[in-house]
């Protein structure tokens, strides 16, 4: 024995976890490769970490557009009033961007929004521009640490290394070279619930996360508008409360390309594959939308569509919270 000193009494800590709403990311996990974060959007206390809900990044897909969104209404780029044509891809640097699984949207801006249409919000961030579209991710909190031990940020490249429009746009949609975890996806939406103030996440009971204003609250008003349309009519109903409403946005993140190659012949021998392997499936949400009090975050990895998986496990969680 090289030394030794007498036991002494630490000092208690009261975590911010709630034991319920735990049990409930985990039961909304079931088992499956995946993380969920669960926040008090007001003070950033962390009611919840299930999985790699802080850890293992992976490209946000759509939820990104919630920042996108918000970058182009804040720069000018496009008003709450504009519409766009109806289409199935968007042609940015001479290639073609799709849609998720090829279908024709856009209409309204709220109505792209609810669709999570990529034709619409590709362009989109290449109009705002690389500079800004990462000032915006920066201010919702990508690219800056914020004391959580073993949580990385958010992660998007510099301006000057993101690339062509073809990129940029990419990157407006959550894909390229952008990664997130559901703890930092969680506190982007709570930006929204926090009328554009971006409260940092904090494990210590009664205290406060750090605060600072990501956009305008006349923007977030109209993004909290148009996650409602997500859970009302979009793509994200799988969500839906009977009694309370619910704010969201899904997100279907390419791990690899989902769209068969030009003049690719199938091979009738292979197996078959499943499509849904190759793409991560994200929910965000808050509720009540008028009055948060609850952010939700779900990753499921390989899971497919984010509004067929991951919106249905945010909602085991929104049950837990207000059955």
């Amino acid at each position: 024995m090289l030394s030794a000193t007498e036991p002494r009494e630490g000092d208690a800590v009261r975590t911010t976890i709630d034991i319920g709403l735990e049990s409930a990311a985990v039961t909304a996990l079931a088992g499956r490769l995946g993380g969920v974060a669960v926040l008090r959007p007001k003070t950033g206390e962390v009611l919840a970490l299930a999985g790699l809900g802080y850890s293992a990044p992976q490209p946000p897909g759509s939820t990104f557009k919630i920042i996108t969104l918000s970058a182009a209404l804040d720069a000018g780029a496009v008003k709450a009033t504009d519409t766009f044509p109806i289409a199935s891809f968007a042609t940015l640097s001479g290639v073609e961007l799709q849609n998720a699984s090829g279908e024709y949207c856009g209409g309204t801006l709220a109505q792209a929004f609810a669709d999570s249409c990529n034709s619409v919000f590709a362009p989109l961030g290449a109009k705002v521009g690389a500079a800004k579209l990462v000032a915006a991710a920066e201010r919702f909190g990508f690219n800056r640490e914020d004391g959580i031990i073993g949580a990385p940020p958010g992660a998007i490249p510099p301006a000057g290394e993101v690339g062509d429009d073809l990129a940029v746009g990419s990157s407006a949609i959550g894909q390229g070279r952008v990664t997130s975890t559901p703890l930092r996806m969680a506190e982007v939406a709570g930006v929204i619930a926090n009328k554009g103030i971006l409260v940092r996440p904090t494990l210590l009971r009664g205290t406060q996360g750090a605060r600072s204003r990501a956009t305008t609250s006349k923007t977030a008003k109209f993004v909290n508008l148009a996650m409602r349309g997500v859970v009302a009519g979009g793509t994200g109903e799988a969500a839906a409360l009977p009694n309370v409403i619910v704010a969201g946005k899904t997100g279907t993140a390419e791990l690899r390309t989902t769209q068969p190659a030009p003049g690719a012949t199938p091979d009738p021998s292979a197996p078959p594959e499943d499509p849904g392997a190759d793409t991560d499936a994200w929910f965000v949400c808050f509720a009540p939308a008028k009055h948060p009090t609850i952010v939700v975050a779900v990753l499921l990895v390989g899971a497919g569509a984010g509004g067929a998986s991951a919106a249905p496990a945010a909602r085991t969680v929104l049950e837990a919270a207000f059955g």
